[in-house]
């Protein structure tokens, strides 16, 4: 892999992390339309996605400060009660980061990958088509039983083709909760899954830098980070708007895109 390359994926990750259309999917359809196949494959993806969740306190940085303010109060309060619900919908996706993570990182290297990538494109089109049809009464506020059902959407997400962006807010909207509501808790909530995954690779040696290139990894991430911020600000206004049903259109095209690139 060039650098060129690795800053076109980058952009790919930058702009689908965001968008609900799985950006895990994406990396693997531009890597086999690029024609990638690089070592360390698990590794340069978790690089990309540790760019995207930077950009995703720089843009919502006032409300993590806002969060990290109000955590050490001596009363309980709103954001330490937000911080609790973050940490509820943390615990499925680390049930399945420490029980099933070879058998996915696996499932990345199979000579499937872009079936199944189409397969979860699909469900996710299904899934956000459902989700704009719906009309569920709207709560105040988000409350710990839907901030654990959102947690499922996203251990659920970690099949790659699924979207993490799209599962989790399509979920909250499901269960009657605000647009930019779901929005901002969908973004706040991966920062630390994703965090954690890097610093144990980083713990373990495993970033690949040598098997990649440090160029190609460095301008990759800076490339997801730039336009991740972007479409980070983009889609919080897009959820506000509820235009979703046009991402279901994109994800069902793609998802037959991927299906057939893999069977003809």
């Amino acid at each position: 892999m060039d650098t060129l390359q690795a800053i076109l994926l980058g952009i790919v990750q930058g702009i689908t992390e965001f968008l609900p259309v799985s950006s895990s999917g994406h990396l693997q359809i531009a890597k086999a339309l690029l024609g990638v196949e690089i070592e360390q494959n698990l590794m340069f993806d978790v690089t990309l996605h540790a760019a995207t969740v930077l950009s995703t306190i720089v843009v919502l940085w006032r409300e993590v400060a806002r969060l990290l303010g109000g955590l050490f109060a001596r009363r309980f309060n709103e954001e330490q009660a937000y911080v609790l619900k973050l940490l509820l919908s943390m615990i499925p996706i680390g049930i399945v980061g420490f029980t099933l993570k070879e058998r996915l990182d696996a499932l990345l290297e199979s000579p499937a990958i872009l079936l199944v990538v189409g397969c979860m494109l699909l469900a996710t089109a299904a899934l956000l088509a459902f989700a704009y049809y719906a009309k569920p009464r709207q709560k105040a506020e988000l409350s710990y039983r839907d901030a654990f059902l959102i947690g499922v959407a996203q251990a659920a997400a970690a099949l790659p083709g699924l979207s993490r962006s799209g599962t989790t807010i399509a979920t909250g909207l499901l269960l009657g909760n605000r647009k930019e509501t779901v929005a901002q808790f969908s973004f706040l909530m991966v920062l630390a899954p994703i965090l954690g995954e890097t610093f144990l690779e980083l713990m373990k040696g495993n970033l690949g830098a040598q098997a990649i290139g440090t160029v190609p990894l460095a301008a990759g991430f800076i490339a997801a980070f730039i336009v991740g911020c972007l479409a980070c600000r983009f889609m919080i206004e897009i959820v506000k708007r509820g235009k979703l049903v046009w991402f279901a259109i994109y994800c069902a095209a793609a998802g037959v895109l991927s299906i057939g690139s893999y069977l003809f």
